[in-house]
């Protein structure tokens, strides 16, 4: 009775840690949850790029890395617009850093 005691125990311990490490969707990547916060980031930063008269969303591309780090890349048409797409990105709840990398092309 000992001994399936033990063994009961070794396999719920078991089975709890394959669970708790599954809630990474990889090794070294973000987890469910910071994948989920990430992806509402992006979004927040694309309806802001798309409301704003100032910016083209459609040239715009938004990626939310780890940290809620935004990256920022595609074409604009004039430095203005790039900063601006900065600074809406940046008014995001969540964003900690915006990589700005779009590249002016009148």
């Amino acid at each position: 009775m000992m001994i399936s005691r033990a063994i009961a125990i070794v396999v719920i311990a078991s089975a709890s840690m394959v669970m708790v490490s599954s809630c990474s969707v990889a090794r070294h990547q973000e987890s469910v949850g910071e994948y989920v916060d990430g992806s509402i980031i992006t979004t927040e930063v694309k309806a802001k790029l798309a409301n704003d008269p100032g910016t083209s969303a459609a040239n715009i591309n938004v990626k939310t890395i780890e940290g809620g780090e935004v990256q920022l890349s595609g074409f604009t048409k004039s430095q203005a617009e790039k900063n601006r797409a900065g600074e809406l990105a940046r008014t995001v709840k969540g964003v900690t850093r915006v990589h700005n990398n779009l590249v002016v092309k009148p």
